[in-house]
């Protein structure tokens, strides 16, 4: 039972934490997009876009139960060592200066700038909006479907609680970000795909 404790809270560390890092990416473009073109069709884009996600995880994780076991462990071991190993390169390489470090408050307005040289839609709709909003979401989510399949193949029944994990970190910045309407700026992006990688090289 301790093992399936251990692998239980570390897929949903390892979930919660890769899913923080690229929701909070995709919130500063949201963010900068609804601010500037409109709430309506910006929050309709990311929406769209989770849905999709969800139903891809769903689809997925149930194509893998019919797989023999020893496909997907290759798959899942390849899949989560080169996730790994590239968060672990970057972090390294930010904390030694070889590349910047993401900067949420640049990148949110960097956004911005983008967003008043368009034209502005139709008062009630704003098609540049939405699929701005669309676009990030999904290369953002993308990412972190990857990991919670990944990460919920490696051992049976742990599919749920890696998608626990990502929901509750999408959860936690959809909250923070309709209370602080701004990027988040101070959450130490580089310590978290540092430990990320680590989580994700080590299953």
């Amino acid at each position: 039972m301790g093992n399936s404790w251990a692998h239980v809270g570390t897929s949903i560390l390892a979930s919660f934490l890769a899913c923080l890092v690229e929701c909070v990416e995709a919130l500063t473009v949201v963010l900068a997009v609804g601010s500037v073109r409109g709430w309506r069709s910006a929050l309709t884009g990311a929406a769209t876009a989770i849905a999709v996600l969800l139903v891809i995880i769903a689809a997925l994780g149930t194509a893998l139960a019919h797989l023999p076991l020893p496909i997907i462990q290759l798959a899942v071991g390849t899949l989560l060592l080169l996730f790994g190993l590239r968060w672990l390169r970057k972090a390294i390489l930010r904390s030694a200066g070889q590349i910047p470090l993401h900067d949420e408050a640049a990148a949110f307005q960097k956004n911005t700038e983008a967003m008043h040289r368009l034209a502005i839609g139709s008062a009630t709709w704003d098609k540049i909006a939405f699929a701005a909003a669309f676009n990030i979401t999904m290369l953002e989510g993308t990412e972190v479907v990857f990991i919670v399949i990944a990460i919920g193949a490696g051992h049976t029944g742990m599919l749920l609680p890696a998608s626990l994990g990502a929901v509750a970190a999408l959860f936690a910045v959809i909250a923070l970000g309709l209370i602080l309407h701004r990027p988040l700026a101070r959450i130490p992006e580089n310590t978290l795909k540092f430990i990320v990688g680590v989580l994700l090289s080590a299953f």
